[in-house]
């Protein structure tokens, strides 16, 4: 009797990604398979015997290795969101093959050759804007990727590559063993005090769930922020503390100074092989910023507006801290817990008060009705699409004519396979191929705080502003509308990907926004206007001190990024000389902050992370418009959506921006904004 061989279920052509059907053991053979797939479609072009032209070249490329990118979107998708051992070694392995496969590409003699022979007669081809864009942006991925090397340097990139790959993955492995393995275990109700019902019930149930008497605390954000936030014992606010900023920082086998140092070595070399004096000069060649001076510059601007500012909040919260409880010295561990005083003592706000007002659903809501009153879209929750995990939710988005926009997943809670953080990504792009306008499938992956036996999900003033940011990245892929899939959604420069994410979140202090959805989730009743109020009045509140720490990362990565970096050899000392400038708190010797900035040596904000500020600038300039015109204006919304969340890549930022604006930005509306003017 034959038995028949089940086939591989990421090899057949799907539409959604079908995770249930999908065994760990299915990932290598597919993406081998995939990757053969993919270097025949490359073959195709290569052996053409036509002269190279825009279709048979650029178009053609642009559309091979779909089936590759399907596959391990889901593969690293779920590395982030539902991982563990198997997938994380399965991750080191494959790794390799597709940082071999990538430099394959852009190493290929023959592709270049027919790319640069399009490239080069591109002033008589007629193209439109979109199809310019296309052409310059393959052509530099090949330049700027090591196509014009030598055979010995070729070999160089590649190797440098491939450790690469393989040094980041062990990156996040190790944070997230880290975050992982640490609990803090407390059996006195005493330990409690001064900490919200909410927050005591979910260390409740994560003690019950592990079996334990008493509560436990870890260093995930719905358990780690309260705690430092309203904990009054300031010996357990050290501990949890200390044990967060250890990360990646500790004698054991999850140790990432080496890692840090590495990465930042290998990406200076590369960038040397490459022609470029850093790895911030190269990245940035591609950027709105596009220089090393620029970004410095930029920042040391702002900085200047935001230190004093800065030094004065931390004044009067030390003198604070001393007049309440005889504190000589802030620290790290108080900043959270003083600075909730005093802002509830200044605006007679308490974060705890706000939150019966931001039940999970509810804000869902809130986001989708803002959603549809600026961009006509409908949100109906759908339950016969195939998901990773039952706590993903998911949702088929329409326009107000009926037609298919979207597919959104939507993973809101905390588990032991998922990082922290909350991030936006996609399971399928949106093209234009063969006349039909394919739809993308967009998720966004967040951390909050877990329903409980006796409360639904209720999150925080900041847990609402951050479902806001990544819905915001969620529409700018929804919203995609280009013909090719390289420039679509928020494949666009990384100072301007922030823009639509940031944007979005001026709403939350809006009245008129915060009347659809901030309802108490026993009573119905709308927020009052008086907290409403005073949640557009501390909107600045320590917005020197939260400017000056942004600077301060973004200043750390330009470090690591755009000088030589070979003769750094104590993480911890190269910190400690880059925070000079921008610190306020006494050092802790215990914690760095590099062994776990997983945004820089994990994700793609590798000499990028200023971005979040210079978007800042973009998202007030651009909210200061639509406070002209009214929050829900329909004209400025369909200008926002027309030249911003639907164009992608396909013209540079500034010129999509001022089509928008009608002029360039300027910082006054951000300065305005954080009260530093």
């Amino acid at each position: 009797m034959q038995i028949k061989k089940k086939m591989n279920p990421l090899l057949k052509d799907f539409n959604t990604a079908p995770f249930s059907k999908i065994a760990n053991s299915d990932y290598k053979p597919a993406i081998k398979e995939a990757i053969q797939i993919a270097k025949k479609e490359i073959d195709v072009i290569v052996e053409n015997d036509e002269e190279p032209t825009f279709e048979n070249t650029t178009v053609a490329l642009d559309f091979t290795g779909e089936k590759l990118n399907r596959i391990t979107s889901i593969f690293f998708n779920l590395n982030s969101a539902e991982t563990n051992d198997e997938i994380q070694k399965i991750a080191q392995e494959i790794s390799p093959w597709l940082s071999e496969f990538r430099n394959d590409i852009t190493l290929n003699d023959v592709l270049f050759k027919r790319v640069k022979t399009v490239f080069d007669k591109k002033e008589s081809l007629a193209l439109t804007s979109e199809q310019e864009m296309l052409l310059e942006k393959q052509y530099k991925g090949f330049a700027r990727n090591g196509a014009n090397l030598n055979e010995s340097d070729k070999a160089a990139l590649r190797k440098i590559d491939t450790e690469l790959s393989k040094l980041s993955l062990k990156f996040g492995e190790n944070v997230l063993a880290e975050t992982n393995a640490y609990e803090m275990h407390l059996t006195d109700e005493k330990d409690l005090s001064g900490l919200p019902e909410s927050a005591k019930e979910a260390a409740k149930q994560l003690a019950n769930e592990k079996e334990k008497d008493g509560w436990i605390f870890t260093l995930d954000y719905p358990s780690y922020i309260p705690f430092l936030t309203y904990a009054d014992n300031r010996t357990l606010r050290k501990e949890l503390a200390i044990a967060a900023g250890k990360k990646g920082f500790q004698e054991n086998e999850f140790n990432n100074e080496k890692i840090v140092l590495k990465i930042v070595g290998l990406r200076h070399k590369r960038a040397n092989l490459l022609g470029y004096t850093s790895h911030a000069h190269f990245v940035l060649e591609e950027r709105m910023a596009e220089t090393p001076k620029k970004v410095i510059d930029f920042s040391n601007e702002l900085l200047e507006k935001a230190k004093p500012a800065a030094e004065n909040e931390f004044k009067n919260l030390e003198n604070y801290a001393k007049k309440l409880d005889g504190i000589e010295q802030l620290q790290k561990w108080d900043g959270a817990y003083y600075s909730e005083k005093l802002k509830k003592e200044i605006f007679d706000l308490d974060q705890e008060i706000l939150k019966p007002y931001f039940k999970l659903e509810n804000v869902i809501d809130g986001v989708f009705e803002i959603a549809n009153r600026l961009f006509d879209l409908q949100f109906e929750e759908i339950f016969n699409v195939d998901k990773y995990h039952e706590d993903v939710k998911t949702y088929h988005v329409t326009d107000a004519d009926g037609n298919f926009i979207s597919l959104f997943y939507a993973d809101f809670h905390p588990r032991k396979g998922k990082r922290n953080g909350a991030w936006m990504t996609s399971y399928k792009s949106q093209q234009i191929k063969n006349g039909i306008n394919e739809r993308p499938h967009v998720s966004i992956v967040c951390n909050f705080t877990k329903p409980t036996i006796t409360k639904p999900s209720l999150l925080t003033f900041n847990e609402v502003t951050t479902l806001f940011h990544e819905f915001g990245h969620a529409l700018h892929g929804m919203l995609a509308n280009t013909t090719y899939n390289s420039l679509s959604g928020t494949s666009v420069s990384w100072d301007f990907v922030e823009l639509p994410s940031q944007v979005l979140e001026n709403w939350c202090y809006e009245k008129e926004a915060l009347e659809l959805f901030a309802k108490h989730y026993k009573t119905g009743e709308v927020i009052p206007m008086e907290y409403v109020k005073k949640i557009k009045e501390s909107a600045s509140f320590h917005e020197g001190m939260q400017t000056l720490r942004q600077l301060s990362f973004g200043l750390l990565d330009m470090k690591w990024h755009s000088e030589n970096p070979s003769e750094i050899t104590s993480v911890k000392t190269f910190e400690n000389d880059v925070f000079a400038g921008t610190k306020l708190y006494p050092d802790v010797p215990e914690n760095a902050m590099s062994t776990a900035f997983s945004h820089i040596f994990q994700g793609g904000y590798s000499a990028g992370y200023y971005s979040y500020k210079w978007a800042e600038v973009l998202d007030a300039d651009a909210f200061e418009y639509f406070l002209e015109e009214g929050i829900f204006d329909k004209k400025v919304a369909t200008k926002f959506k027309e030249n911003v969340l639907s164009k992608g890549g396909t013209e540079k930022p500034m010129t999509l921006y001022k089509r928008f604006r009608g002029k360039e930005p300027k910082p006054d509306a951000l300065l305005k904004r954080a009260g530093l003017l």
